[in-house]
């Protein structure tokens, strides 16, 4: 039986990279994503290696998530590992100066998304036992406030105490999990973030050395493929050119 990973958000960034990074490793490979041209060309691009299962999908609709993961072809039925990707920033402003329906959003996507497949893949990683993983993409925005992260970081928050709850309730199963927070990454979530501005795409990036997906995606794979009796909890994962910043004073 081949192993089978699930990954949301696979159309760009850290997804797709970890499609790549386990394609490569012989892995087959459930796809989702809002953009059904890119999982097309994704599965053109790795069809060839693995067997390669893809389906549009939003998410933060539990009723779609429920109805993909009931109807899989029979090959890709035992997921070994999720990979919760799916997620988005918006509304890099501060809390008092953004539209409440951004917040709704990431809400609704980094949390809510997150749940809803969750819930619906537990069976089958859990049928699956040792060795089976959960990774989840959240935040170093999720230990470390900054200004600007207000609802995002929350919902990073989220992820983390989720995942170590997810460790508690699933002791005994040989089910994994593991919250892996990136820091300062290069990749169309900032364009997304910035609402497509490519301006302040390049100037966050500008003369330093951010971590790339696949970095990211490297990470995941190791974390998934570890001995079944380790699991790393927590992996906070920043380029050696980022640190934290210091308190933030007023001054008259």
């Amino acid at each position: 039986m081949p192993n089978v990973v699930f990954i949301t958000g696979a159309t760009s960034g850290f997804g797709r990279a970890c499609a790549i990074r386990f394609a490569a490793a012989g892995w087959s490979l459930i796809l989702t994503g809002r953009r059904a041209e890119r999982l097309d060309e994704l599965k053109e691009q790795l069809g060839g290696q693995v067997p390669v299962h893809v389906a549009p999908l939003d998410v933060r609709d539990h009723a779609a998530v429920r109805a993909l993961v009931e109807g899989l072809p029979a090959e890709f039925r035992a997921v070994k590992v999720l990979i919760n990707n799916a997620g988005l920033a918006l509304a890099p402003g501060r809390a008092q100066e953004v539209d409440l329906n951004d917040w709704h959003t990431m809400i609704d996507t980094n949390v809510t998304g997150l749940v809803n497949v969750t819930h619906a893949l537990l069976p089958s990683l859990i049928e699956n036992g040792a060795g089976a993983s959960i990774v989840n993409l959240g935040s170093v925005a999720g230990q470390w406030p900054y200004q600007g992260s207000h609802v995002y970081g929350a919902t990073k928050a989220f992820v983390r105490q989720f995942s170590y709850n997810l460790r508690c309730d699933l002791l005994g199963t040989g089910v994994r999990v593991t919250d892996v927070a990136p820091g300062l990454a290069e990749s169309e979530f900032t364009l997304v973030r910035t609402g497509w501005n490519q301006e302040a795409y390049d100037k966050l990036y500008r003369d330093t050395t951010p971590l790339q997906p696949e970095d990211i995606a490297e990470q995941v794979f190791h974390v998934a493929t570890l001995p079944p009796h380790i699991n790393i909890n927590r992996l906070e994962i920043m380029p050696v050119r980022q640190a934290w910043a210091g308190f933030a004073i007023d001054r008259d």
